[in-house]
């Protein structure tokens, strides 16, 4: 039995989100499987949540919605997550939040053949 490969990516650090926002795109052709964990390290008071979703791209600049969708954590350090398959060469996710909410994140990326 092999061991599959695995790599985690820091791919948003203490990153601010307002309005639309994208995360930094990230090439992960060689994996099999991946799950996006964001973690709030700080609201806006009274902030009201968010949602992102993930989008694929063959060469890092065109994007495509995937189809996943799942909600900002609403509190601070707690954590969200989706898990994503069938995926081009590239991953990053997109969004939106309600005009003067914003949340600062913690984006990680956790690929595995």
């Amino acid at each position: 039995m092999a061991v599959r490969r695995s790599y985690t990516a820091i791919v948003e650090r203490n990153v601010l989100w307002q309005g639309d926002f994208a995360s930094e795109p990230y090439e992960a052709a060689w994996a099999s499987e991946a799950i996006f964990f964001v973690r709030a390290l700080d609201l806006s008071p009274d902030f009201e949540g968010g949602l992102a979703s993930v989008q694929i791209s063959a060469d890092g600049i065109y994007w495509a919605d995937e189809g996943t969708t799942f909600e900002l954590p609403r509190k601070t350090d707690a954590v969200t997550f989706c898990k994503v398959t069938h995926f081009g060469g590239f991953l990053r996710l997109q969004g939106h939040i309600a005009p003067g909410d914003s949340i600062k994140v913690l984006v990680s990326l956790a690929l595995k053949e």
